[in-house]
């Protein structure tokens, strides 16, 4: 192959530079002694007994321009491929998940149900010593302020998790975590009647004969509303050890700072304070004694973080000697509905509703307009 590079200008002694020739060979010798910067090979030759026996080379193909040319394929997985295949959305499994829930909240709702025909008669028997309810004059209006905040933090938690990018998989994750909570409170409450904790909270009459009629008709005023007092539905007592107010505000808190961005402490801090301020009310009302809230802090926190340890850390699905946790009575529940995900979520959002094309689509300029 020869190249010529033909040009002519003046140096600085007057001389023309007119024609440079440069010869490059097709191909070198690198073992030759002739090659230029002749290095003794550290590969066998071609013509050893092992390249005799192993090498083929490949089918010439004279009429190719690239004939000396190899092309390796590298299969790479679509990114939105393997991140479905990590984090599948397993629709049935959050489902499952829902009716868990929705059948343990009943079960609770019939717990109180029964409970609130063996509370001890409260002209008879008052509130039990409690350090902090000791001191403190109930506060009627408290337990409404304690309820509103339970809405804006509910609702709060709704919205992230719509527009969270594994909404399905945080979904269950809360549906899980909420009936095991909802599960442990039915017995708690059943196993342990305390007194009335407050003078002047309103309890419905006892009935009598507790028919089996009468105990799902209670159950499904209370689901009606919600487990709250300030729709006027949750009017029977009993229901202290442990707090349903302080799960939901902790478990809110909780979801809140793990799925949503880091950078947003600020808003962090906000619903710290508003989980804080509607305990505190919760306590001023005097609608749970003192113990029943440490408790529901401590059931609610340690739930959350030890699942939540199990999820991001894959190596602890594996049921072993070793693995102390995996002696949680709740454990074969989480590696049901945890064995295909892959590590911690990423904090990633999208809209969970798809727009139509033909919004997205750019409008067609009109002829002889300028945009």
């Amino acid at each position: 192959m020869e190249i010529n590079a033909r040009g002519s200008h003046k140096n600085g002694s007057g001389l023309d530079l007119a024609t440079v020739v440069m010869e490059v060979p097709d191909s070198y010798d690198y073992n030759s002694p002739n090659a230029p910067n002749h290095h003794p090979s550290a590969y066998p030759h071609p013509g050893s007994p092992y390249h005799q026996q192993n090498h083929q080379p490949p089918p010439s193909d004279t009429g190719s321009p690239s004939s000396d040319a190899v092309m390796i394929k590298i299969d790479t997985p679509s990114p939105l491929r393997d991140d479905q295949s990590r984090y599948p959305k397993e629709i049935g499994k959050t489902l499952l998940a829902l009716l868990f829930l929705a059948g343990n909240f009943f079960l609770a709702t019939v717990s109180l149900s029964l409970v609130h025909d063996r509370v001890p008669d409260r002209d008879v028997y008052g509130p039990l010593p409690d350090a902090f309810l000791d001191r403190v004059q109930p506060q009627d209006w408290a337990l409404d302020v304690s309820e509103i905040l339970i809405m804006v933090v509910v609702n709060s938690c709704v919205l992230l998790i719509t527009f969270h990018k594994h909404r399905f998989i945080v979904m269950r994750r809360v549906f899980l975590l909420l009936s095991i909570l909802y599960m442990m409170r039915s017995l708690t409450m059943y196993v342990t009647v305390l007194p009335v904790s407050s003078r002047t909270y309103y309890c419905s009459p006892k009935s009598n004969a507790s028919s089996a009629g009468v105990i799902v008709k209670r159950a499904f005023q209370l689901i009606s509303g919600m487990g709250l007092s300030i729709n006027g539905k949750q009017i029977y007592c009993g229901d202290y050890i442990y707090s349903g107010h302080t799960v939901t505000l902790v478990l809110g808190y909780l979801v809140i700072s793990e799925y949503s961005p880091k950078r947003f402490w600020p808003i962090h801090w906000i619903y710290w304070l508003a989980s804080l301020t509607g305990v505190v009310m919760v306590l001023v009302a005097h609608g749970h004694y003192t113990v029943d809230v440490l408790i529901a802090y401590y059931a609610t926190t340690r739930l959350f973080w030890t699942y939540h340890t199990l999820a991001n850390n894959s190596l602890l699905l594996k049921q072993n000697g070793n693995n102390y946790i995996g002696r949680e009575w709740w454990y074969f529940a989480f590696r049901y509905f945890e064995r295909n995900v892959r590590g911690p979520i990423p904090l990633q959002y999208d809209c969970p509703l798809s727009l139509p094309s033909s919004w997205t689509k750019k409008s067609p300029k009109l002829p002889g307009r300028e945009s």
